[in-house]
């Protein structure tokens, strides 16, 4: 467990010292706010993968799964940020299409954090694990299809808000839903309870972003890539956070 500690700090230290490097090269200036967003954010996800890794052997070992996905997540966000920072600050300007890459590894991990959490303290049907994992991939590749051209714009709106209504559908009325209003685990259906609140209202930043900042024109991109930068704060740190807080929960309850 410590070598793992180890390899885990000597990797970060690594990626910090060569990102300091290539900041030399192009550097943040003062008054930037969105480039200064994009480093904030882009250390939040560092600091928060390398304690997700530390604290994964922490854990009850049902649980260390979703804390290697919530560290996963954090951890391609910010290899994400990283390049696009050195866009934006390079050329200042960072197209939202690059947001895409990492929504369409990261929002269905995340959405699969409902599987797995409930995975950790009994048998679920794998069924779960599709719809979500489905139903995530269609919302994003639909709102990419519609920002890329290749389908009309409003019809990847349409696609969009369509498979986000089904998840929601899922972890509050459907299989999933009924099954967290059957449990006795409060730590687990405080977490459960936490992150639905968070792909309910964190989530729809992103259709509403889609309106104002494509459909519409309304918002520029710079606006758009601060407010989705500050998103990731709740949507995918905070997220991991409170799937922690159950795990250790879980874990103390297991000790006594």
């Amino acid at each position: 467990m410590n070598k793992i500690k180890i390899i885990v700090l000597t990797l970060a230290a690594s990626i910090v010292i060569s990102t300091s490097a290539h900041a030399q090269v192009a550097l943040l200036q003062p008054d930037d706010f969105v480039g200064f967003t994009f480093w904030l954010v882009s250390m939040a996800c560092l600091a928060t993968t390398v304690f997700f890794f530390l604290e994964r052997g922490s854990v009850a070992p049902g649980w260390k799964m979703s804390i290697t996905v919530a560290g996963l997540v954090t951890g391609i966000a910010f290899i994400h940020l990283m390049y696009v920072r050195s866009v934006w600050v390079t050329t200042g300007d960072a197209p939202i299409v690059y947001k895409y890459i990492d929504w369409l590894i990261t929002m269905p991990l995340l959405a699969l954090q409902f599987y797995l959490i409930l995975s950790a303290v009994r048998k679920v049907s794998s069924t779960i694990f599709w719809k979500l994992l489905i139903g995530t991939l269609v919302m994003v590749c639909g709102g990419y299809a519609g920002e890329a051209g290749y389908i009309l714009p409003f019809l990847g709106f349409i696609v969009w808000m369509s498979a986000w209504i089904y998840i929601l559908y899922e972890i509050f009325a459907g299989e999933v839903g009924k099954i967290i209003t059957r449990s006795t685990n409060k730590a687990l259906v405080t977490a459960f309870e936490t992150m639905r609140m968070i792909v309910t209202i964190g989530w729809a930043i992103y259709p509403l972003g889609y309106v104002f900042g494509y459909l519409t024109g309304g918002v520029d991109s710079n606006t758009l890539n601060a407010i989705y930068n500050f998103a990731d704060l709740i949507n995918k740190i905070a997220f991991g956070l409170v799937i922690w807080v159950a795990a250790t929960a879980n874990t103390s309850g297991l000790r006594r």
